[in-house]
């Protein structure tokens, strides 16, 4: 149905385009001469940008830059556009108690922006699920702007930390030896490319010091544009740069997750999304069927800088799950080794105290952690009082450094009472 809908698009405005064209020539010929240069000019541009919209609808399947150019600045509908694999959940979900928290208790937290109310913040600011956990409580549960608890919630970045705890759990069953393993002894034919790949490391790779070159800018051809709309995001991460040495300096980077992305696919031989299923979201307690956004469905490779798709639940279950030192009903998920090291305040190999392997470091307050995404999507944890804060969004609606010190307030407030 949606290839007849943009089949029909396109020639519809492939259609209106010649209309146009037939319209000046028209005009042209009841005007004077003079304006005929300009108006040929305009509906040259006319044509062309029809034709360039036209194709890029016709090649979303094939091309990132038509992708890109179709549907222009990503959102949180994307992974509507995206052929997507399975997570499915198991048989146990994550036990939770319903506690709400009384009428006013969060009162006290610091709001941004002159805003007067928690709940009133939310709204204005396109939040569409908001949790607070205390233990096995769910003391806050909100569903706003027309989401649900039903609803899918997608991750963006917030995946990059479900891909690292992937590699703990990796290194704990040895699929994979060590953080401090080469790319290369996965990925060996980028060596062709340049001999430097093996300097770097997975540790590298997951605190975002890998020495690869990395150009945020809006356009289709920009690395932020090719690491999300690209249709063989392998070869994208095979095609990564390398312009400094690794472990000097802290520079985000979407060519990171994708390289572990491959390293996860060659070390557990299945498909990511499938490891994902068995190993973490199954037994951490995922209460619904979750999926993971793919670049296309010839490539079938799993979007590993984003396009994890869950409830707001299964967020928070991972956000659970690290502030239990990876356990969960008794059975022991992640290491707690790995959880402790993951989300560590620890530059002794790595440059950048705020940031460990693929978590944010809240370091305002020792301890504590968080996963982010793009639009505004967060899982706080504070492990000391129990508290995880779940904030899934359709916009940010606030600056980038009001949701962590707005989460913080909130952690703070709950762990108190």
């Amino acid at each position: 149905v949606s290839a007849l809908i943009t089949a029909a698009t396109v020639l519809a405005t492939l259609a209106l385009a010649a209309a146009a064209v037939l319209l000046v020539r028209r005009a042209l010929r009841r005007r004077r001469r003079r304006l005929r240069w300009p108006a040929t000019v305009a509906t040259v541009l006319a044509v062309v940008l029809a034709g360039t919209w036209a194709w890029a609808h016709l090649m979303l399947d094939r091309s990132g830059a038509a992708r890109a150019i179709a549907w222009l600045d990503s959102d949180t509908g994307d992974w509507r556009r995206f052929p997507a694999r399975p997570v499915p959940a198991g048989p146990t979900p994550l036990a939770l108690r319903d506690a709400p928290l009384p009428e006013g208790a969060l009162d006290g937290v610091p709001l941004p922006g002159g805003a007067t109310s928690l709940s009133g913040l939310l709204e204005d600011t396109g939040t569409t699920a908001f949790l607070v956990l205390h233990g096995d409580d769910v003391v806050v549960e909100q569903y706003l702007n027309g989401s649900s608890r039903e609803a899918t919630q997608t991750s963006f970045s917030v995946a990059k930390s479900f891909d690292s705890t992937l590699v703990g759990i990796a290194i704990a069953r040895g699929e994979i030896a060590s953080l401090d393993d080469a790319v290369t002894t996965y990925v060996p034919e980028l060596l062709a490319r340049d001999e430097r790949f093996a300097d770097i490391t997975l540790r590298d790779l997951v605190t975002m010091s890998s020495g690869l070159r990395y150009v945020e800018r809006s356009m289709p051809w920009s690395d932020d544009a090719v690491t999300y709309y690209s249709t063989d995001l392998r070869a994208v991460a095979q095609r990564a740069k390398v312009v400094e040495a690794p472990g000097e300096r802290w520079h985000y980077n979407n060519y990171n997750p994708l390289l572990v992305g491959l390293i996860l696919e060659r070390a557990t031989g299945r498909p990511v999304a499938d490891y994902l299923a068995e190993v973490l979201w199954q037994p951490m307690g995922a209460e619904a069927d979750g999926s993971w956004s793919l670049d296309s469905e010839a490539s079938g490779f799993e979007k590993m800088e984003s396009g994890i798709n869950g409830r707001a639940r299964d967020f928070a279950a991972l956000g659970y799950l690290f502030a239990h030192d990876g356990a969960v009903g008794g059975r022991q998920v992640v290491p707690a080794e790995w959880v402790h090291e993951a989300t560590a305040n620890d530059t002794t190999t790595d440059p950048a105290a705020h940031y460990q392997y693929f978590w944010w470091v809240d370091t305002e307050r020792p301890g504590r952690f968080y996963a982010m995404g793009n639009h505004g999507q967060f899982i706080y944890v504070d492990p000391a009082t129990d508290v995880v804060v779940v904030r899934m969004g359709d916009r940010y609606g606030l600056s980038y450094e009001d949701w962590p010190a707005l989460l913080r307030g909130v952690a703070d407030e709950v762990g108190a009472g």
